[in-house]
């Protein structure tokens, strides 16, 4: 399965429009398309965001019994779509199908004038879905007929995030091995790494899966349930079922990227001051102000091939379930499970500090 890379991500959302506020005020995002009824996308409105290379489209159900309505009903706003680009739609939904995916959409071609648009659908994990995405040409249209490009929204500032670096994906227990293999036999990705983590009286199970290419992977996290439940089962319960985390998002400069969304309004967990003291000793020299990274909670890790920085933001969700994650890779391929610790205190501070809060004030 030739798969190039993540072409974009849709989320269903209750308010496009409010969403689209959130992730272009403060994270910088610039509202580059839009459709509904008026483009023939009957019962939704779309909006498309751009950043960097990085693409995500929001969906609203204009009716109840619209899928992402649906959808929203039961998860509140979350990643609903992952679709990735590939040579040829047609053969690889046929080759899906075959391999036992259940389709959703048939390929379906969408013309514009210097550019051509194939798509097709299959169900997914959960209640997300695989797009399948072909273009040809060279216009730069997203989806000819259905999003129509809009003015520009920037506000000058150059991209502070590169492109999509991984997905992160709770799923309920005992289906951790199930969706792994959902990955391997559908589309011919590799487990590349697995994790058995135990904090403070919680544990979870953590495995890895990558496409052949190396430009899709995906972190699969279950919660160990011989445990107390922790933040993965807080996810579950509040999301309704298993889905995406969090979203990981590469810079080249982390520090940039936090300094310049700190100031838009976005808020990060924070990192107890005591991870810092022997840093550099679990990690090595860190090519970067060691008071800076303290001072904004940025965390390090270190593997054979490198090091890797990464913060994870609050979520913006009133269900507290997806969130972001930065992450800037100097060399490194892993994804901070010497880090899994410090993100577990500060996701369960988050949560604790949720619970703390008067019904309706701060929420």
């Amino acid at each position: 399965m030739d798969i190039r890379g993540i072409d974009h991500i849709e989320l269903y959302v209750g308010d496009a429009r409010q969403a689209a506020f959130y992730f272009s005020t403060a994270v910088g995002f610039e509202i580059c398309g839009q459709g509904g009824p008026e483009t023939g996308l009957e019962g939704q409105r779309s909006l498309l965001l751009c950043h960097g290379d990085i693409r995500l489209l929001l969906t609203s159900g204009l009716s109840a019994e619209h899928p992402a309505a649906r959808y929203v009903q039961r998860h509140g706003d979350g990643i609903a779509v992952v679709a990735v680009e590939v040579d040829d739609v047609s053969a690889a939904y046929a080759e899906l199908v075959g391999r036992g995916a259940t389709g959703v959409t048939p390929p379906t071609t969408r013309t514009g004038a210097d550019a051509e648009v194939v798509i097709a659908e299959v169900d997914g994990f959960a209640d997300v879905r695989h797009r399948l995405v072909q273009r040809r040409g060279e216009g730069g249209e997203f989806l000819p007929g259905a999003i129509t490009a809009t003015a520009s929204t920037t506000d000058g500032h150059p991209p502070v995030l590169a492109e999509i670096d991984h997905l992160a994906v709770c799923v309920p227990p005992g289906q951790l091995d199930e969706t792994v293999r959902h990955f391997e036999a559908l589309f011919d990705f590799a487990q590349i790494f697995e994790e058995h983590i135990e904090v403070d009286g919680q544990a979870m199970n953590s495995k890895v899966v990558q496409s052949p290419s190396g430009l899709v992977t995906v972190v699969l996290l279950e919660p160990d349930r011989t445990r107390r439940p922790g933040q993965i089962d807080a996810f579950l319960d509040q999301h309704a079922g298993g889905g995406v985390q969090h979203l990981g998002l590469r810079t080249d400069d982390i520090v940039g990227a936090v300094e310049a969304l700190g100031r838009r309004g976005v808020r990060f967990a924070g990192t107890p001051a005591s991870y810092y003291d022997a840093l550099e000793a679990r990690v090595g020299r860190i090519d970067a102000p060691l008071h800076r990274l303290r001072e904004l909670g940025v965390l390090v890790d270190s593997d054979h091939d490198g090091q890797l920085l990464q913060i994870f933001a609050e979520s913006m969700h009133v269900r507290r379930t997806l969130f972001l994650e930065l992450i800037e890779r100097r060399g490194a391929r892993g994804f901070g499970s010497g880090n899994i610790k410090a993100l577990y205190e500060a996701k369960e501070r988050e949560l604790a500090a949720v619970a703390a809060t008067p019904q309706g004030v701060g929420a």
